[in-house]
């Protein structure tokens, strides 16, 4: 029986899936889920995460090419670079989870039977799962420099519009990192 596996997304995903096996088209009425620019990535980038005090945006989705939720998770995790930890997922019959609570409405809908996000922390280096503040991800990304900086920048000039955070509206007025054209 073949079965409809989603992918959420809200950053480079959307832009840059790699290998990521997907149907080729991200739609944009995902489920709301509290995402900000919250988290040091390994390459130095402050990017979107699931921040539980954020205020909920309108996710992207696409459906996986795959038809296994294992094999799914697997493809994430590679393109993510991360462990079985850092994805989440939900399947048709599961309560909601707490980070998306319509999720489970959301799926009936649309006739999927699985979910599949990237589900990292948020945190800078030196405060791993800690929730920084607006102050403190501009004044790292003040401190940036050359390629990390063209590399922070991109990201979130990058990040679909319809991610508009209050990080982002806060970024966007102090450093003029508005979204390039052609982002949704």
């Amino acid at each position: 029986m073949k079965r409809n596996i989603a992918c959420l997304g809200w950053g480079s995903l959307i832009w840059d899936p790699r290998s990521l096996p997907i149907q080729r088209y991200w739609f944009d009425d995902g489920p709301l889920i509290p995402v900000e620019f919250a988290r040091q990535s390994k390459d130095d980038r402050i990017t979107l995460v699931i921040s539980p005090d954020a205020r909920p945006v309108r996710s992207l989705w696409t459906l996986m090419d795959s038809d296994s939720l294992e094999v799914a998770i697997k493809q994430l995790k590679r393109r993510e670079e991360t462990t079985k930890d850092n994805i989440g997922d939900w399947s048709k019959g599961q309560d909601s989870p707490a980070e998306i609570p319509k999720l489970s409405e959301w799926t009936r809908a649309r006739n999927i039977d699985s979910v599949i996000w990237t589900a990292l922390p948020p945190g800078l280096k030196g405060n791993e799962n800690e929730q920084p503040s607006v102050e403190d991800v501009l004044r790292y990304l003040r401190e940036l420099t050359g390629t990390a900086r063209d590399a922070a920048e991109q990201y979130i000039r990058r990040a679909p519009r319809q991610i508009d955070t209050a990080y982002r509206r806060r970024i966007e007025a102090e450093l003029y990192w508005l979204p390039r054209d052609g982002n949704k």
